[in-house]
């Protein structure tokens, strides 16, 4: 069956051929009807999604007599991603990307944290996910935001205090045991390529993190002069060759993560945050001093981030050079806000053809993108295609 996109009118023709392109054509999809998923959660509706279904070349899932799939099955590729009413519809986007362009959509099981006490209940998100993507496999998963709430520092944005954005240094006590490895993405990002060969990252050695590493970038703004003066807290860098990565995108080995007790590790340098200020951002520093310069360096085509721009404007960002398997609005900027207020970026329109939301809001065609001749004008190098 030939794929096709489930896109909206506001995208142009020529993403329509863009994304084409970056498609994965190995995957049978049964369009669904256009309809309507409610919950009750302030109104919010969002479409059912396409039914994606594995090739005949994908390895049968293992399932009981119910077609109940375990969340311990390590044939599976594990995705773990947080689940709020804030993020919401970035979330669902991000996962109907990952499915879209999955070579065997079917064996792709989704790892969701929710917050205990979140305006949307986790039993509601749940009920939600299951009328968006009713055959997706999956399991929800409450966040006791009491663990981290005391630990958490003020930051550069609002958003980064969120006792959610601190999930990520929980999953090896928050998922079940028996997951032994995972890919943590964050729910501001598409997906355009196949994930499982996110997933068949190699982490050699004792590694226990995989991310794209920036080498190139200035890593000493991540942190106070007065971390850096004090030889105590600079010298947990000696021996290592530290690189920026950005902590939204990973692949983790919760086995050596759970052994090695690296969640205890990051509450550490929490505690010291609290009594010294020696970074401003939020969970990403921590991440950095225990991970940095032994971290199994990805390639950047899975981490496209930035999108959303800074921390304080949010203003629009060109892509990266060089190919692009995962797109991150990391920064103040979302697609769907921007989008919904008619000031879109040009690259957000490259996120709104797995926005699945029922827009309450009448948005009229945008034309932030007329007068490009190809897409190669929206980066930094034309051998972004």
């Amino acid at each position: 069956m030939r794929l096709r996109f489930p896109t909206k009118p506001a995208v142009l023709p020529l993403l329509t051929l863009f994304l084409a392109f970056l498609s994965q054509p190995s995957v049978g999809i049964r369009n669904i009807p256009g309809r309507i998923a409610s919950v009750g959660f302030d109104a919010v509706q969002f479409s059912e999604a396409p039914e994606y279904r594995n090739g005949k070349e994908c390895a049968s899932q293992s399932s009981n007599k119910e077609n109940f799939v375990s969340s311990c099955d390590p044939s599976l590729v594990h995705v773990a991603m947080t689940l709020d009413s804030e993020y919401l519809r970035g979330s669902i986007a991000a996962v109907h990307s990952v499915l879209r362009h999955a070579s065997c959509p079917e064996n792709v099981f989704f790892h969701f944290v929710a917050a205990e006490f979140d305006p949307a209940s986790p039993r509601v998100l749940s009920r939600l996910v299951r009328s968006t993507f009713p055959s997706l496999s999956f399991k929800v998963y409450i966040f006791r935001e009491d663990v981290v709430i005391n630990l958490i520092s003020s930051s550069i944005r609002q958003a980064l205090e969120s006792p959610l954005n601190y999930a990520r240094s929980y999953l090896g006590d928050i998922l079940d045991p028996c997951v032994d490895r995972v890919i943590y993405l964050d729910s501001d990002v598409v997906v355009v390529d196949d994930i499982t060969k996110l997933w068949n990252t190699t982490l050699t050695g004792s590694r226990t993190i995989g991310a794209p590493e920036y080498c190139h970038a200035n890593f000493t703004k991540y942190f106070t002069s007065g971390f850096w003066s004090d030889p105590g807290l600079s010298g947990s860098f000696s021996g290592r060759k530290p690189c920026y990565f950005n902590t939204g995108v990973m692949v983790m080995d919760l086995v050596r993560w759970r052994g090695g007790g690296y969640r205890e590790k990051i509450e550490t340098w929490m505690q010291i945050q609290k009594k010294r200020r020696i970074y401003e951002l939020g969970s990403l520093p921590p991440f950095l001093l225990v991970f940095a310069g032994d971290v199994e360096a990805i390639d950047h085509r899975w981490n496209q981030h930035g999108l959303g721009g800074d921390n304080v404007r949010g203003s629009c960002r060109s892509l990266h050079k060089g190919p692009v398997s995962l797109l991150h609005w990391s920064g103040k900027g979302k697609p769907w806000v921007r989008l919904d207020e008619k000031r879109p970026c040009p690259l957000d329109h490259l996120w709104e053809p797995y926005d699945l939301y029922e827009h309450k809001i009448d948005r009229v065609r945008d034309q932030a993108l007329v007068g490009f001749s190809s897409l190669s004008e929206l980066t930094e190098d034309s051998s972004f295609l």
